[in-house]
């Protein structure tokens, strides 16, 4: 009974990596699909990481119950209640202790002014409770890590805290899958074929299922149904955790967790052809071209000698203040919904699409356009755009933001004849402020590098 309540479990949750990715390269993070997944995980992985917590007590009660013959519910109960008391404890110790001392850490290594003491300072934290709360209170790492983060959110530096995260947690997941992938024992599939394609039916079919019908339920579209089905279609990270927590805790089998990693990389090397086969259900509908039907069509602009903006984020906001006042023609490629709102609001012509598009390309006139401003922060989808509009426009004045130099080689290659990077642009505006706008930061060998054709 334990065993398959363990398999079971890890057969319900999902892979955060997995679905945000396929969410990502849809840009339905933002629509109502995309909230919905998010939040479909989050309640799973919360779920997931009390069934940790509670799993090793369960475990202890069940293996004395069998050693006595019979267990009572008072041993059953007793290391239950003692281990809810030491996740109370933890959390109340976080929250009223972590929460004063954590923030005042960050500041003040924050003065310091050092950037990789900072990051080192935000990964020790986080690694640090996670070790703290299990060798000190007993939880598991996945809550102590939980309640770092949360702990790490209640500074005004949460922002660069996740920013300077980010390039950890790939190289972290990719460690994650490695390991799997290491764990996993590929004779399974020739000694169980039909337990391997029974957990793999389960997974793809009957969570898929299962989720379309809760969707439908709560009267969402059948699109919205058939994505949310299909992200929920494949199990990751907490999977492998509970399986390799119940093998070492004698509740499942080892052939249970080779029968769970099988499941895993099944499921996601299935997960794109799951969305391939809904894209081609639905005509090949993407987010940005379901939001054009909702706008009829994408109507080809009238302006010529115009100044193109792509995203309508902080920087794109700050060009379109300048365009207007400035009185020059110019309009928007945004593919968000929230700021295709935003923008549409303020009177802001925008073409609702993927600047990438040859669609869009034309829409926008990009042909008798007199400049691009590429005001994203994704350099690969920049990239695309670029290639773009130099194809569509040889003679077009390219203007592209960067956060490194492999992205100015990347857009530089793809036809930019600027790239503006961060440095660059705030250094540029203190001169400008001292000795006026004449002022300019860049050599010629730094200005020639960084302009291409």
């Amino acid at each position: 009974m334990a065993g398959g309540l363990v398999f079971g479990l890890a057969l319900s949750v999902a892979s955060t990596v997995v679905l945000l990715r396929a969410m990502q390269e849809r840009h339905a993070l933002e629509t109502d699909r995309g909230r919905i997944a998010i939040g479909w995980l989050i309640v799973e992985d919360l779920v997931m990481v009390f069934v940790l917590v509670l799993l090793p007590p369960i475990a202890a009660a069940l293996s004395e119950g069998q050693a006595a013959g019979s267990g009572s519910g008072a041993d059953f109960l007793m290391p239950l209640l003692i281990t809810l008391g030491k996740v109370t404890a933890f959390i109340l110790f976080m929250l009223v202790v972590g929460r004063r001392v954590i923030p005042w850490v960050l500041h003040y290594i924050a003065h310091t002014g050092s950037r990789e003491l900072f990051r080192l300072a935000v990964l020790a934290i986080a690694l640090g409770v996670a070790f703290g709360a299990a060798a000190l209170f007993g939880v598991s790492f996945a809550l102590g890590a939980f309640f770092a983060g949360m702990v790490l959110a209640e500074s005004e530096l949460s922002h660069r805290a996740a920013e300077e995260s980010l390039p950890l947690r790939d190289a972290f997941a990719v460690l994650f899958f490695v390991s799997v992938g290491m764990l996993f024992d590929p004779t399974i599939i020739i000694r169980s074929p039909l337990l391997v394609t029974a957990t793999f039916g389960i997974i793809v079919v009957g969570k898929s299922i299962a989720a379309f019908l809760l969707v439908r339920l709560f009267r969402h579209p059948t699109g919205t149904a058939l994505i949310i089905s299909a992200s929920l279609a494949q199990i990751g990270e907490f999977s492998f955790i509970l399986a390799a927590l119940g093998v070492e805790l004698n509740l499942l089998p080892q052939e249970g967790r080779d029968l769970i990693l099988a499941g895993a990389i099944l499921s996601i090397l299935a997960n794109p052809v799951l969305f391939a086969a809904i894209d081609r259900l639905k005509g090949k509908k993407n987010e940005a071209q379901e939001i054009r039907a909702s706008e009829d069509q994408l109507v080809t602009t009238g302006l010529t000698h115009h100044t193109v903006i792509v995203g309508g984020g902080r920087v794109g906001n700050a060009l379109i203040d300048y365009l207007r006042r400035a009185e020059l023609p110019f309009l928007v490629i945004e593919d968000r919904a929230k700021a295709l709102k935003r923008l549409r609001a303020d009177g802001v012509e925008v073409i609702a699409a993927n600047a990438a598009d040859p669609e869009a390309i034309a829409a926008a006139n990009m042909a008798g356009a007199r400049r691009l401003f590429v005001a994203i922060d994704n350099a690969f989808e920049a990239g695309q755009a670029v290639e773009q509009a130099r194809a569509a426009n040889p003679s077009l004045e390219i203007i592209a933001r960067a956060f490194s130099s492999d992205e100015i080689d990347h857009l530089k290659l793809h036809g930019a004849d600027r790239i503006v990077v961060g440095t660059e642009a705030i250094a540029q505006g203190m001169l400008g402020s001292a000795f006026g706008n004449q002022a300019d930061i860049r050599p010629p060998d730094t200005a020639s590098s960084q302009t291409a054709r």
